[in-house]
C-alpha cells in the first residue's frame, strides 16, 4: 500500500545488491511485534482478557505502522534520503496486515461470526463506526499497491486513490480516542502525530502549488 504522493516502486533490476537485504531485514523488524504477541502468549501474558489484549495489541501496532509510514516523507525530506522513500508502501501494507488481524480477531474470536450482532456494534458504537470505515478505506489501497495495479489505473488516477489515507489517518485516532474510556492520554499522542503529519503534507502541497503558480 503506497501513500498518497508516493511514486511507483523502482524496479528490482535496478537497486544494488545491499537494498534487497535491508528491505528483508525491515521486514523481520515489521513482523517483531507478532512474535513479541506470541511469546506473550506462551508466557501465560495476555492477562484475563486475552482475546481483548489481543485485539488491543494488534490494533495499537496497526496505528504505530500507519504512523511511520506517513511520517517517512517528512523524514526523507529532513535527512536528505531519497532512499528512505521505498519503504513507504512497505509499511503502508504492514500497517494494512496488522489492521486485518486486528479486525478479524474482533470477528472471529470475540463476535463468532455473528454478522447481526456485528452490524448492530457497527451502528451502535461510534468507535467502531469509525474503525470499521478506516480499515473499509484501507482496502482499495492495499488491492492497487502493485505494479501492475499502478499500470493500470495510471499514476494520476492511482494518485488520487492513494488520499484516501488523508481520510484513513483521522479515522484511525479517533476510534483509537473514543475506544478509550479513562485515561487518553495515549491516543490524544498518537491523534496529534496524526495532525502533525497530515498538516506537513498539506502545507507541503500548498507550497508545492503556489511554486507553480
Amino acid at each position: 500500500m503506497h501513500l498518497a504522493g508516493a511514486a511507483p516502486p523502482t524496479r528490482r533490476s535496478s537497486l544494488p545488491w545491499w537494498r534487497p537485504t535491508l528491505r528483508g531485514t525491515a521486514h523481520l523488524a515489521c513482523l517483531v511485534p507478532l512474535l513479541w504477541l506470541l511469546a506473550k502468549g506462551l508466557l501465560g501474558e495476555w492477562g484475563a482478557n486475552p482475546i481483548e489484549a489481543i485485539i488491543r495489541f494488534l490494533g495499537d501496532w496497526a496505528l504505530r505502522f500507519l504512523v511511520i509510514a506517513l511520517a517517512v516523507t517528512p523524514l526523507r525530506k529532513l535527512a536528505a534520503w531519497p532512499a528512505l522513500g521505498r519503504y513507504r508502501r512497505m509499511l503502508g501494507l504492514w500497517a494494512f496486515a496488522y489492521a486485518a488481524l486486528h479486525m478479524s480477531c474482533y470477528v472471529v474470536l470475540d463476535q463468532f461470526f455473528d454478522w447481526p450482532t456485528i452490524g448492530n456494534e457497527i451502528l451502535k458504537h461510534k468507535f467502531i463506526t469509525a474503525g470499521m470505515t478506516a480499515f473499509a478505506l484501507l482496502l482499495p489501497l492495499a488491492a492497487t499497491s502493485t505494479n501492475g495495479m499502478v499500470r493500470r489505473l495510471g499514476g494520476q488516477r492511482w494518485r488520487r486513490l492513494h488520499k484516501l489515507v488523508y481520510a484513513v489517518a483521522p479515522l484511525a485516532a479517533v476510534h483509537y480516542v473514543w475506544m478509550v474510556k479513562a485515561d487518553i492520554r495515549e491516543p490524544l499522542v498518537y491523534a496529534l502525530l496524526m495532525t502533525l503529519l497530515l498538516g506537513h503534507r498539506a502545507l507541503w502541497a500548498l507550497r508545492h502549488r503556489m511554486a507553480q503558480v
